[in-house]
């Protein structure tokens, strides 16, 4: 390190430092160091530290304090001056004896400080006898600010019966004066507004809650809070700032019914879910804490029911069952109320529900009939004659007058067919006999209706069952289809039957089989009873003979166990059919359509080749029919072919049969002799321009027309396909007259073509096929 600067340095700090407040006198002395060849010049200056205090006003300078040189011998002969912040403005010196004045009015909340320079100067030499040496003039605060709250209004908001001591809220004032000097800027806060219920801090201005207030009471306060400076001493200036405090809802209120007697009224005829009325309890709380819930207590909340009101918190009693005025009139129950918020702080005090009484009369209305039965179940056998005793339905008027009802079946003209009902007491008896097998049920509707008052109707369902009675003989199920062969063995099974009853049993069916009296001598076959609704056919001898007997006919006796029991014969058809043992059915059955047409195989055979014959000459005919109906030309299809042939080159028009070899469609083995064609071209032009003179029906149109026809006939070289040509006659009635070249009384060689040039580059290869063209024709 380089220890020159470091000393220069120290000595410049030195030489700059002000002097401390318990120093009288500063000098420098001059030293040798024996380490350097610096001199260490000697301080002289001595003053004490300089205040100023702010907002003094005097007419005449304002003293602060003096600056002075040691070297001073009091012979003038030295000059302060003063540089620096506010020198000669508002700090000014004396330089005769260095007293500094301040000639303006200071404001430390300004500039709490100014930083000058002072010297002293020989008046002789005009050199400086001290360095220049730089302090500080401090402004001294006095009380000139008030206290004042930035943040306020202030609200707060606290729970309603919170404990003493709870914190609110904290209010902060603020003072513009030096909290470092005096007491100008420590506030004191105090209420001014708010006792007995609030208290507030001294030092930190925090508000608590001094004792517990209810919401309900009261549910906003207005607190004002005073700030004063100087520690509240004499002289010192405050401010109020104004808190409003409010109180947020706790529930600690229960619910209270408005009455504790209610009276409501409910018809008899009142449909479930009808409001009978409304009960209200009230509670002091608000928002949620204010929600309750009702509920009905006692044996009749199977009769009514209460429900909630969500938004009113009323509680609505509803109709959960019908009542009838004739059973029961009044009705006594017991609504009861209950918070659903429940703050459990609170419930030492006392429970948080209530109770009320609700009496409840029924109103008698005309009802209609009441029949002594939902429904009815009536049975009657099948069968039975007209004007059988079905069964008796019953209804009465539940109204006190007991108005007399009378009785009918709705619903069907067909169940009225069957049914009918006595309007006065109800007796449902049978019109006609009933079949169980068409219908086992029959559903009826049956009405009463008060006489005096026939809107009130009433209706029951009444369920008739036909009883079964056996009188359906059993009987096959199916038509059996039964093949015996020729060479079938004795004992040998066929066929198995069964048995269907269209009756009920109520032991089940069981059904007897057996063959009928009549052919039990001379039977072929016997049948086995399986004693489970089933039999067997078997065969009673061996081999079978179709040319002596192709069909046997089986009377089978079927007996069922009914009460009566019934029989039925039923008759079972045995073929005889062309076969071993084993019964091919599809070959049995073509030999039974033989034989049941009454032809023999060849027989058979023979029609269908008659057919076939048939057949094959009507196919022929068709044929040589669709042959005729062909081409009449008799060249063969090869020899005729399309050529479709492409060229770029423009033509001239109908004249011109330069441009395309019509041969090119001839094949090279068929030509014909070329004949020609007639230059008909200056004569087609003679005959338009003629007919443009005529009708269409003039002698030359007709002749022009016929030529053209027999030129088409007789040209050899036309195509071998059909033209169609039109002519077209237009006619002499415009007076535009005719647009086409045709009727021009010049011909091509007489027009010119020259102005065609004049039609741009378009049209050049035009303009030279027809100047070319010209040219050919002069």
């Amino acid at each position: 390190m380089n220890w020159s600067a470091l000393l220069s340095l120290t000595l410049m700090v030195v030489q700059s430092w002000p002097c401390s407040p318990s120093t009288q006198n500063c000098s420098t002395q001059n030293t040798d160091q024996s380490f350097t060849a610096v001199r260490r010049l000697k301080r002289a200056w001595v003053w004490e530290p300089l205040f100023a205090t702010e907002e003094q006003t005097s007419v005449v300078p304002v003293y602060v304090g003096q600056l002075k040189s040691d070297l001073e011998k009091q012979d003038g002969n030295i000059k302060y001056t003063l540089t620096g912040e506010g020198a000669g403005s508002i700090f000014v010196i004396d330089e005769y004896n260095g007293k500094i004045y301040v000639t303006q009015k200071l404001d430390r909340e300004k500039k709490p400080f100014y930083t000058l320079r002072a010297q002293a100067i020989n008046r002789s030499t005009q050199l400086p006898v001290e360095p220049e040496s730089e302090f500080i003039i401090n402004v001294r605060d006095i009380n000139d600010h008030e206290p004042q709250f930035l943040d306020g209004p202030y609200v707060a908001t606290v729970p309603e019966m919170s404990p003493e001591g709870t914190s609110v809220t904290q209010v902060t004032a603020t003072d513009g004066d030096d909290p470092s000097y005096g007491n100008s800027a420590r506030l004191l806060y105090s209420l001014i507004q708010g006792q007995p219920y609030f208290s507030v801090e001294p030092k930190t201005g925090v508000i608590r809650m001094a004792s517990e207030m209810d919401r309900e009471t009261k549910d906003q306060y207005l607190v004002i809070i005073q700030a004063k400076d100087m520690v509240g001493q004499a002289g010192a200036f405050s401010a109020t700032a104004t808190v409003t405090i409010n109180l947020s809802d706790v529930n600690d209120n229960p619910p209270k019914f408005q009455q504790r007697l209610y009276y409501m009224n409910v018809s008899e005829d009142a449909p479930v879910g009808t409001t009978v009325g409304k009960v209200c309890a009230e509670d002091s709380d608000i928002g949620e804490n204010a929600a309750m819930n009702y509920s009905i207590e006692g044996h009749d909340s199977d009769v009514f029911d209460i429900i909630t009101n969500n938004e009113t918190q009323e509680g609505i009693i509803l109709l959960k069952k019908r009542v009838d005025y004739e059973s029961k009139r009044r009705y006594s129950i017991r609504a009861k109320v209950i918070n659903r918020y429940i703050d459990d702080r609170f419930l030492k005090e006392e429970p948080f529900e209530d109770k009320t009484v609700v009496k409840i009369n029924v109103e008698d209305a005309d009802e209609p009939p009441v029949f002594t039965s939902e429904n009815y179940v009536m049975e009657i056998a099948e069968g039975a004659a007209s004007g059988s005793l079905v069964g008796i339905v019953t209804a009465r008027d539940p109204d006190a007058d007991d108005c007399p009802v009378s009785y009918s079946i709705v619903h069907g003209m067909h169940l009225k067919r069957l049914f009918s009902i006595n309007e006065h007491n109800g007796t449902i008896i049978t019109t006609k006999p009933l079949d169980r097998e068409i219908a086992s049920w029959h559903n009826l509707t049956v009405t009463a209706t008060e006489t005096r008052n026939p809107e009130k109707i009433s209706e029951t369902n009444v369920y008739i069952q036909v009883l079964d009675v056996n009188d359906h003989a059993p009987e096959f199920p199916k038509y059996y289809e039964t093949f015996v062969c020729e060479n079938a063995v004795s004992g040998q099974l066929i066929q198995s039957i069964s048995a269907v009853d269209q009756d009920d049993s109520p032991e089940g069916h069981h059904f007897y089989f057996l063959l009928a009296q009549e052919a039990t001598n001379n039977s072929h076959f016997s049948v086995k009873d399986n004693q489970d609704n089933t039999a067997g056919i078997f065969t009673a001898k061996s081999g079978f003979r179709r040319e002596e007997q192709f069909y046997f006919y089986l009377p089978i006796l079927i007996l069922d166990n009914g009460t009566p029991p019934l029989t039925s014969t039923n008759t079972l058809t045995v073929t005889v059919c062309n076969c071993d043992t084993e019964i091919n059915t599809f070959y049995c059955r073509y030999g039974a359509f033989l034989y049941s047409m009454g032809l023999s195989t060849e027989a058979l055979v023979a029609i269908l080749a008659c057919i076939l014959i048939l057949l094959v000459f009507f196919l022929a005919i068709l044929a040589i029919r669709q042959q005729r109906k062909k081409s009449p030309f008799s060249e063969k299809i090869e020899e005729f072919r399309e050529n479709i042939v492409r060229y770029d080159d423009e033509g001239g028009g109908e004249e011109d049969t330069e441009a395309f070899d019509i041969s090119a469609l001839r094949t090279h083995t068929v030509m014909r002799t070329h004949k020609p064609r007639k230059k008909v071209t200056t004569e087609i032009h003679s005959l338009y321009r003629q007919s443009l003179q005529v009708g269409p029906d003039s002698a030359i149109f007709r002749q022009f027309i016929s030529e053209k026809l027999e030129e088409a006939n007789t040209d050899p070289s036309a195509p071998p396909y059909d033209s169609l040509q039109t002519y077209a006659f237009e006619g002499t009635g415009s007076l535009a007259g005719s647009l086409s070249s045709l009727s021009s009384n010049m011909s091509d060689v007489d027009q010119s073509y020259d102005y065609l040039t004049d039609w741009g580059p378009h049209f050049k290869q035009l303009a030279g096929m027809y100047t070319s063209h010209r040219s050919v024709g002069d």
